[in-house]
């Protein structure tokens, strides 16, 4: 599989943020975001530790996030940073971000169902 970002299906959007994904890929989901300024905490609330239960690897294209473990650690991702964070993080987005993701595909479902939710009921 490959394709152009443009060409990943649109899982959804919200004010300033956008989510591409893409399921099936040896049990990984490919997911490329664009994400806004701001907190991660509301739309992780009611998660297990109100955080993301969900491994993620990947690339920052641009921006810069930091991450928050519910172990009290944290860490500053910058754009050109390769990543990965284990489950159990939440975090900020510090400066507009860009990044591309590989997750496990169970997991990520259940975050991003969970994430759907929470957005739908603030607006």
């Amino acid at each position: 599989m490959h394709a152009k970002k443009e060409e990943l299906p649109n899982t959804f959007e919200m004010p300033g943020a956008i989510f591409r994904m893409q399921p099936g890929q040896g049990n990984m989901m490919i997911s490329y975001a664009e994400m806004p300024v701001g907190p991660l905490d509301a739309i992780l609330e009611g998660l297990p530790n109100n955080s993301c239960q969900c491994p993620h690897w990947g690339y920052l294209f641009k921006g810069q996030i930091t991450i928050q473990y519910h172990n009290g650690e944290k860490e500053v991702i910058k754009a050109g940073d390769v990543y990965y964070l284990p489950p159990g993080h939440s975090g900020s987005i510090d400066e507009e971000s860009v990044a591309i993701e590989f997750s496990p595909e169970k997991e990520y479902n259940e975050v991003i169902e969970h994430i759907k939710k929470k957005l739908q009921a603030l607006t």
